[in-house]
């Protein structure tokens, strides 16, 4: 992802192993269909949100405060930080 502007939209709190679903505290707002990036110490996971629910209902938009279950194509950890592609 080099070259593209990022911005701090949450925090990893939870990792579902089995269905590949983490809990993220959103600071910032994230919808479906924007570029994310999952970083940690371990983690570097670069995906598009194709999914995401707010107390098992899908929702296609997320805002500040709140916590998401979003689906994940590997694996993340608690304490992560989740980053949302910014286009220029």
């Amino acid at each position: 992802m080099s070259g593209k502007e990022l911005k701090e939209v949450g925090k990893v709190t939870h990792f579902f192993t089995k269905i590949s679903v983490a809990i993220v505290e959103l600071s910032d707002a994230l919808s479906v269909g924007d570029k994310i990036l999952i970083k940690g110490p371990s983690t570097n996971v670069e995906q598009t949100v194709d999914s995401m629910q707010i107390e098992h209902k899908n929702v296609e938009k997320a805002t500040k405060g709140q916590s998401i279950g979003l689906k994940v194509s590997d694996r993340v950890r608690e304490n992560d930080i989740v980053y949302k592609e910014i286009a220029e």
